[in-house]
């Protein structure tokens, strides 16, 4: 596992990138991955941009709310705030947003997404500017996972001239923002400094007191510098960015009846649950455009560093059966877990025979590269050619840490037995990727024909740390070629039909053993689109035909460690839509809106038993699990001069818990089989004024109605969605 010098990786890479040349001048395009809206209109498959004036409408600071705008997404809440999202994309799972591939400025940002997906970090989406997303065949330019898609977050560019802001913002449950920025151009030389906190209370409460809130900080500067020449233009940037959180964050959730008495109850024995972690990033971008050439090469590393204190089970000292906490929480009253339940809610002192368990998942990642990506118009043979391609080279890795303490519940206080800390889980993976992609977007009259390539070529490494465990090593290797077609035909100037076919593709981590398989599938869709001075109407068919479906079980979905599992063959299919338009009232009132549904259906082809819980016993025909079937928003707008007013209703239908029907009273059964999230209705509210030119007041209301609902049971117990919140806010621009 030898890890390559970054400064290495940096030199190399621009000496190759400087030794380019073309003829003529243009100007350097801001970095994105998928471009402006304008160029979205004839793509030959399904995207969307998000950008800065969507995203200041709602002032949302949670991934999950921006995306229910967004066709095909799938959302499971978790925290109410997002801070952990868990974002799917047409039926996958959205379990710690593992399958889609998650990018910052074009570069993958989660901790280890080859060697360890699951993304417990997660870029603060306040300070983004845009929000790209990405299925379909065009998945094949991202990886490494090419089932779902991307989703790449646009931070804030370098501004042109001198440019600031300052935004204020007070809220429900002693919430808080302060966020600032600065930047500017003289001459060659441009800068950008940005400054993000957020804070807030918490909105549960814990039995005998405690904290359940949350302290997020974010730091980031750019520097570039333009070096334009008589027949190009380039631009040199170095990203540094820094953020760190402390959230008193549990994973214990309550039992279906102390959800209906008070949905926001924390039990006493989660006081001590705390998540800590730190994320440092440093990114140095070379941009060369030309007439009908433009090269992007990225040389990134990013280090993430957690610790996570946490419940997590009970121990018996005088040995016996202990159940686990979801059997506690799902059966509180029985004769069996009653003494459990009590003492987890510290209305009962622990005996021997219930000793708390609070693991702290202590882990350290990082991942680090180097990627070029081009574009190249040329004719030849009598033909138009869009020809894109690209090459990552990209390692990364992860350290788990994990030890576990033993505690007494006395009075509703946690106490230490005494017992020494055990070290649990200590274990490295590892992988090393090479990556190419290639795909030739051909012009025919009002036909445009797209051919891609990618490949993958994976090495991956495990090694267990532990004592006497060094003979516990693994190496795999996988080599894969994943193809993709997809058209666009203009049926006037502002509507076409579009269609695709690609495979897609997820890898196993390195240490899963050599019978669990990578995931692969054939996706497919087909749509309309129309666009025209604002207004948009698109309606996709997808259909995704798993030859095998993997999923891997981590805590956050009810396992110890993180275990991955084979189903075989599944479908998933449905269809997404969007209508939108903006009608002007008068010369000064516009009422923009729009609606964005998505239904889905899914089904195992198989019947079978897995130790996975959210599978357990499954017949041919049922569900996958956590995938509502229909999913709306409807967003409502009117605006003026000088103030506008939005409102946004979304809905998500009830989702199974577990893709077993029922429990067939075998041992092995999955506790929640049969059992379902409640459908999620939300109606956000919010309105700004101008001041002056420079100056703005905002207000908002999120969950209007107060609803509140279970969003998952997973791992343990049942989860709120976040209740009624107010915020007013005060930004300066200059």
């Amino acid at each position: 596992m030898n890890k390559k010098p970054l400064a290495v990786l940096i030199t190399s890479i621009l000496l190759s990138t400087f030794a380019v040349a073309d003829d003529d001048n243009t100007s350097i395009e801001r970095m994105s991955v998928i471009g402006s809206k304008e160029d979205l209109i004839k793509s030959t498959g399904s995207v969307t941009l998000i950008d800065e004036l969507e995203l200041e409408k709602f002032e949302y600071d949670d991934i999950g709310r921006i995306l229910a705008t967004v066709p095909g997404v799938n959302i499971r809440q978790e925290d109410g705030y997002g801070l952990r999202p868990n974002i799917g994309f047409r039926g996958v799972t959205p379990e710690r947003s593992k399958k889609i591939n998650i990018m910052e400025d074009g570069v993958l940002i989660g901790p280890a997404p080859y060697s360890a997906s699951a993304a417990y970090y997660f870029p603060n989406t306040t300070r983004m500017t845009a929000i790209e997303v990405t299925k379909g065949p065009s998945t094949i330019k991202y990886g490494p996972n090419t089932v779902a898609g991307t989703l790449n977050l646009i931070s804030r560019q370098v501004p042109d001239s001198q440019e600031g802001a300052l935004d204020l913002g007070l809220g429900t449950d002693n919430y808080g923002k302060l966020h600032a920025y600065y930047g500017d151009t003289v001459g060659d030389f441009g800068f950008l400094v940005e400054g993000l906190h957020l804070k807030a209370d918490g909105f549960k409460k814990i039995d005998g007191g405690g904290d359940t809130g949350f302290d997020k900080s974010d730091l980031m500067a750019k520097f570039n510098y333009r070096l334009d020449g008589d027949d190009y233009s380039q631009l040199i940037e170095l990203k540094l960015s820094y953020g760190e959180e402390t959230s008193d964050e549990t994973y214990l959730g309550i039992t279906d009846a102390d959800f209906a008495e008070n949905p926001y109850r924390r039990y006493a024995s989660s006081q001590l649950d705390q998540m800590n972690w730190e994320h440092q990033q440093v990114q140095l971008t070379h941009h060369i455009e030309f007439s009908d050439f433009n090269a992007t090469t990225r040389i990134y590393r990013n280090d993430f560093e957690r610790d996570w204190f946490k419940v997590n089970e009970f121990i018996s000292s005088q040995g016996g059966f202990v159940p686990t906490l979801q059997q506690i929480l799902r059966d509180p009253t029985s004769e069996q877990n009653l003494p459990y339940y009590q003492t987890l809610t510290g209305d009962r002192d622990s005996t021997l025979r219930e000793i708390l368990v609070l693991s702290t998942n202590a882990r350290e990642y990082y991942s680090q590269g180097m990627q070029i990506d081009f574009a190249w118009d040329l004719g030849l043979f009598g033909l138009e050619h869009e020809i894109e391609g690209g090459i990552r080279f990209h390692e990364d890795q992860i350290e788990r840490n994990h030890i576990e303490d033993n505690f007494f519940v006395r009075s509703g206080n946690l106490q230490s037995t005494g017992e020494a800390t055990k070290p649990t889980s200590t274990n490295t993976e590892n992988t090393e990727a090479l990556s190419v992609y290639i795909q030739d977007t051909l012009q025919f009259e009002d036909l445009s024909l797209t051919l891609g390539v990618r490949g993958e070529s994976i090495d991956g490494y495990y090694q267990n740390r532990a004592p006497g465990r060094k003979q516990d090593f693994l190496k795999k290797t996988n080599r894969i070629w994943l193809p993709s077609v997809s058209a666009y035909y203009e049926l006037s100037e502002f509507s076409g039909i579009f269609g695709g076919v690609h495979s897609g593709f997820v890898p196993t981590s390195p240490a899963q053993a050599a019978e669990v398989k990578t995931e692969k599938s054939v996706n497919y869709e087909l749509g309309y689109r129309y666009v025209n001075s604002g207004q948009k109407a698109e309606v996709i068919g997808f259909f995704t035909d798993y030859s095998n479906l993997k999923e891997s079980c981590s805590v956050s979905a009810g396992c110890d460690t993180d275990t991955e599992f084979n189903a075989g063959e599944v479908d998933i299919y449905g269809v997404e839509a969007t209508l939108s338009d903006t009608y002007k009232l008068n010369s000064q009132l516009s009422l923009p809106w729009s609606i964005v549904y998505t239904h889905t259906e899914s089904e195992f082809k198989d019947t079978f038993y897995s130790d996975f819980t959210q599978w357990g016993f499954v017949n041919e025909g049922d569900g996958v699990p956590y995938l509502a079937d229909d999913m709306l928003s409807l967003s409502l707008g009117l605006t003026a001069n000088n103030w506008q007013i939005f409102i946004l209703a979304s809905y998500s239908g009830e989702m199974k818990e577990s893709a077993q029907a029922a429990l067939t009273g075998d041992p092995r059964d999955s506790s929640l089989a049969g059992i379902k999230t409640d459908a999620l209705s939300n109606v956000d509210l919010s309105g700004s004024y101008n001041l002056t030119s420079n100056s703005q007041l905002y207000a908002k209301i999120d969950n209007i109605f107060d609803t509140a609902k279970i969003s998952s049971r997973r791992p343990f117990g049942a989860r709120p969605t976040k209740p009624r919140q107010f915020q007013v806010g005060y930004k300066y621009r200059f």
